[in-house]
């Protein structure tokens, strides 16, 4: 089993990553890992903290003159604003935060909690998701996330190819596929910071090349749509999780939700097999398995809960209304939320592939993916032969 956990807290020594059940035989591009830590820092709204931090990795185990040997990978990423112990604790809880739950839960402090709840700790799952990449991008899969809303600006994704939208993004300041919406919504994110106040907004991502038959119909903890649900809902501040077109399905007829099954012989040797659709809106997954379309998650982010302007709570040593506590925090940190979703849903799918495929290194995988291919082909093709036959006779 593809496996991580991670460890440390928002001003400790560092974020550290352990991965587990990696195969053998992948190379490493470290580089490749630095460059997604640094779009999680980007985007317009974020704080002070990020001009504090340079995030680079420092793999300290699991390979071999660059290349993965099969054993537990430790990845590490340095906090350069390390202050924990220098800190003192909050006595007025934030609404929307951990504090109060985590306070009274642990019965200790608040400062105990928030260090761990903070989303400074997504920084080791970008990192653990960057390291999947890796793992997918040989077998021709490509997972890439944006920005579609911020606030109540909607920004439908322009359509065109992967590397004309991923182009499209990296000239976004927001990480949307349509640049021409930037000035809009930095003039928002100015207007809300001027307030003391926060935006939220929604992310979506994309999996191409996804093969038939990722996760499981028989038992509801192997479903992918749902292990995908879990793991996108589990990163810091995410209140909603979609698949495909999500929450529609329930203002629509069955008619115009599922989509057309259709065959095209010339596709035979893709992933798909030859079996196209006019319309994606199950978003790549039915009966909790991947149909080969692309899989298509979107995820509903809340406002950052450290406001500038604060809202009313309670201090926790008089039991009095007073104001909530404030740290340094961002405006707006949807574009950071597109980046980490995205590695999240990449390392659930370097998961299944792994869970499908097995096989101890990149190899097996990789004839193991060829065999079922070749597997498929044939079958469809002896089914073809014979359904020719049986309109002869």
């Amino acid at each position: 089993m593809l496996r991580y956990l991670t460890a440390g807290e928002s001003h400790g020594k560092a974020m550290v990553a352990i991965v587990d059940g990696f195969p053998a035989g992948v190379s490493i591009d470290s580089a490749a890992i630095d460059g997604e830590l640094k779009r999680r820092q980007g985007g317009y709204g974020r704080g002070g903290r990020q001009r504090i931090e340079s995030d680079q990795v420092q793999v300290l185990s699991g390979l071999w003159r660059g290349v993965t040997i099969g054993s537990p990978i430790a990845l590490l990423i340095e906090n350069k604003d390390y202050k924990i112990d220098r800190m003192d604790d909050l006595d007025r809880p934030r609404p929307g935060h951990g504090d109060l739950a985590g306070a009274i839960k642990h019965l200790g402090s608040i400062r105990g909690v928030l260090e761990r709840a903070s989303a400074r700790e997504t920084v080791a799952r970008v990192a653990v998701g960057a390291l999947a990449k890796q793992l997918l991008q040989p077998l021709g899969i490509t997972c890439f996330g944006y920005v579609v809303q911020v606030g109540p600006v909607a920004i439908p994704p322009t359509p065109g190819t992967i590397d004309q939208q991923l182009q499209l993004r990296s000239q976004s300041v927001i990480y949307s596929l349509d640049p021409s919406k930037d000035a809009e919504v930095q003039t928002l994110i100015d207007s809300v910071g001027k307030q003391g106040d926060t935006l939220g907004g929604i992310v979506e991502v994309q999996v191409h090349g996804v093969p038939f038959g990722l996760g499981s119909h028989t038992q509801w903890d192997r479903k992918l749509d749902g292990r995908l649900a879990r793991a996108v809902m589990s990163v810091q501040a995410i209140k909603g999780v979609e698949i495909g077109l999500g929450f529609q399905v329930a203002s629509r007829r069955g008619s115009q939700v599922h989509d057309p099954i259709q065959f095209d012989p010339s596709q035979i040797d893709r992933p798909n097999l030859g079996f196209v659709r006019p319309s994606n809106n199950a978003g790549g997954l039915e009966a909790g398995m991947s149909n080969s379309q692309p899989i298509v998650v979107r995820a509903a982010k809340k406002p950052i809960s450290t406001l500038a302007k604060p809202l009313p709570s309670v201090n926790l040593g008089t039991l009095q209304p007073q104001q909530a506590s404030y740290e340094r925090s961002d405006i707006c940190a949807v574009a950071a939320a597109s980046c980490i979703v995205e590695n999240v849903v990449a390392f659930e799918i370097a998961r299944a592939i792994v869970e499908k495929f097995g096989g101890d290194s990149l190899d097996e995988i990789q004839a193991r993916w060829e065999l079922f291919h070749r597997l498929a082909r044939q079958k469809l093709k002896l089914s073809a032969a014979l359904g020719s036959t049986n309109k002869t006779d």
